[in-house]
């Protein structure tokens, strides 16, 4: 494809030259997993490549959990029909360790690491270096040290557990699975309990190990903008069953996971990947004039106060069209790049007129937007205008 003379590549990112198109690590196929009462998975299919990040989504209780458990020898062969193939060999484990020496390590939500054990003594717990009966604690330190380098840790092997804070330990629980020589890391809700800065710095050090390393990641996630960042691909559990799988661009549109979450108060935004909650009841009582982001701040603070108004006049491919439409009474819109008809502006006016008070968050005016500023000098000889 070609647009003013720039050639545009149509073929996908991993398979052009340069890129690494990874060799398929795990297939599950036709899992089913059932309790007593309940069929937690129904013939559930996926297969992931070395070198990805696949992020599991869904309700609580769908079954994340269960397959992930599955994977990794928590439930064991003979408890779930179906086939676990893992680097071209149909396993099955009868309990983790089984899994861990074919080079698949689980991370529960629930950190298993002990507090008043060094770092180093957490990490080859069960798999101590040396002989038996003799531990040689220099090359148990030296090795988790290495690991402890890989995922960022500035800290010695011999600090204890309990003098590090839960994302470091999330991280040591990372380096504790390379020690384990992991292929494919599966992380449930390993963001859960971290802040801001610590999730940012463990998805990092996550897409690291990918692209360096080559590590195969398949983890659980609530926070749907972190998936959609993070993610190559998104497998979406519904009800018992994987219903749909795909890109992030594939997957998050409002209208897909308004389904898959049963969303019937507020909405998705999936330019943002955020939520919004619900537009205000009532009868409006503020026109915001916006665009450029900048009515954004607005809106949700009208919202949390409950007040209904009405935003205008906006071009639907502004930044802040969409959170408008979700919190807003109504919308005024012009389409993309056409400057503001008088048909437009006309009924902005009006509507103002029934307004108490006009709230103006620009203080430029283009040539598309140019009709706005006959509304602020409205506003003005009116006595309702209110700038932010």
């Amino acid at each position: 494809m070609s647009t003013g003379g720039i050639l545009i590549p149509l073929v996908p990112l991993k398979e052009k030259e340069g890129f690494r198109l990874g060799k398929v690590l795990l297939e599950m196929k036709n899992i089913t997993k059932t309790f007593p009462g309940v069929k937690a998975l129904d013939n559930v299919n996926l297969k992931v490549e070395e070198g990805e990040i696949h992020a599991l989504v869904g309700e609580n209780g769908a079954g994340k959990s269960t397959l992930m458990n599955v994977l990794s020898g928590v439930y064991t062969y003979g408890t779930y029909e179906g086939d676990i193939i893992y680097d071209g060999e149909v396993c099955k484990f009868n309990k983790i360790k089984d899994s861990e020496e074919k080079g698949i390590v689980i991370i529960h939500q629930e950190l298993a690491l002990i507090p008043y054990m060094t770092i180093g003594e957490n990490m080859y717990l069960g798999n101590e270096r040396g002989k038996s009966f003799s531990i040689n604690w220099n090359e148990t330190y030296g090795e988790a040290d290495k690991y402890l380098k890989i995922v960022g840790l500035e800290e010695s092997s011999r600090t204890l557990i309990k003098d590090i804070g839960v994302g470091k330990q999330q991280l040591v629980e990372i380096a504790k699975a390379l020690a384990k020589h992991a292929k494919l890391l599966i992380l449930d809700e390993p963001t859960s309990f971290l802040d801001i800065r610590h999730k940012l710095e463990l998805l990092s050090i996550l897409k690291k190990m990918v692209l360096e390393h080559h590590t195969a990641v398949l983890m659980s996630l609530h926070e749907l903008d972190l998936a959609q960042k993070i993610s190559d691909y998104v497998i979406c559990v519904h009800g018992d069953r994987i219903e749909k799988y795909g890109t992030p661009e594939e997957i998050f549109t409002s209208e897909y996971i308004h389904h898959l979450y049963g969303i019937t108060t507020g909405s998705y935004n999936a330019s943002f990947g955020c939520l919004e909650m619900g537009a205000p009841a009532g009868k409006p009582q503020v026109f915001v004039i916006g665009g450029n982001g900048k009515g954004i701040p607005v809106y949700r603070k009208l919202q949390r106060a409950g007040i209904p108004f009405i935003a205008g006049v906006i071009h639907s491919n502004d930044l802040d069209y969409d959170v408008a439409k979700a919190l807003a009474a109504e919308v005024i819109s012009e389409e993309p790049f056409e400057a503001v008809t008088e048909e437009h502006l006309e009924k902005a006016e009006k509507m103002m007129d029934d307004c108490a008070e006009v709230i103006c968050c620009v203080d430029k005016f283009g040539t598309m937007n140019a009709a706005n500023r006959r509304l602020v000098e409205k506003a003005k000889r009116d006595g309702k205008l209110k700038t932010e």
